[in-house]
């Protein structure tokens, strides 16, 4: 399953405003790397918001394949279940990761019921997420196998020239010492068609050797 986050790195964000009944509702979707980010972000809308009534906030942080991805969500005095929650099921809905929903509501003198309040707390987000899909702010977000070729100086460039080729094998860069080490990445489940491809550019003699996993933005296609 693909997941999404803003592209730009921790910090970078976008924000809509949605009107419903003459309360008006102002969302940022900010992208952040940790739980300790993601409630400074929403700090940082009360004090930006001071006069709004409320601040309610979801956030989702790492991939949903880890065992320890953090998902939160807080209504901060709306009526239960009414404004978090929804808000992050927006978030988990459009599959985004590594981002934070604020939401800070002004009260525009009518009620607008439970039914109401999940609606417009639930619209505030797909605003949001549905600017950063107009103005091209969304990435996929994947994991890369990382591996390291030694090679000697001799083959180092035709074999980097050649493995260039495939889009589905990034090379990261070279480093020359008693032989030249190419440092490769590929996507999960791309594994095997590394080590062929390996295997037949250097007729059997490139060995890789695995050198960990990191998380990646991608372009989406």
């Amino acid at each position: 399953m693909a997941e999404f986050t803003l592209r730009g790195g921790a910090g970078t964000a976008i924000d809509a405003e949605l009107e419903v009944k003459r309360s008006r509702f102002f969302c940022t979707l900010l992208r952040v790397d940790s739980e300790a980010r993601a409630r400074d972000a929403i700090e940082a809308a009360r004090k930006q918001h001071w006069e709004a009534r409320h601040h309610c906030s979801a956030f989702v942080i790492g991939s949903s394949t880890l065992p320890d991805q953090v998902r939160r969500a807080h209504d901060d005095g709306e009526p239960s279940g009414t404004a978090g929650r929804p808000m992050l099921d927006v978030l988990t809905g459009n599959n985004l990761v590594d981002c934070v929903a604020v939401v800070s509501r002004h009260f525009g003198g009518t009620l607008l019921g439970t039914g109401g309040l999940f609606r417009a707390y639930s619209d505030a987000v797909a605003a949001a997420i549905a600017a950063a899909t107009l103005a091209n702010q969304l990435v996929a977000r994947e994991r890369r196998e990382l591996y390291t070729l030694s090679l000697a100086h001799s083959d180092a460039g035709r074999v980097e020239s050649e493995l260039r080729q495939y889009a589905d094998v990034a090379v990261l860069g070279t480093v020359y010492g008693a032989s030249a080490v190419v440092s490769l990445a590929t996507a999960l489940g791309q594994e095997q068609s590394l080590h062929e491809r390996v295997a037949g550019i250097t007729s059997g003699a490139g060995m890789l050797v695995h050198a960990g996993s990191q998380w990646a933005d991608v372009e989406l296609g």
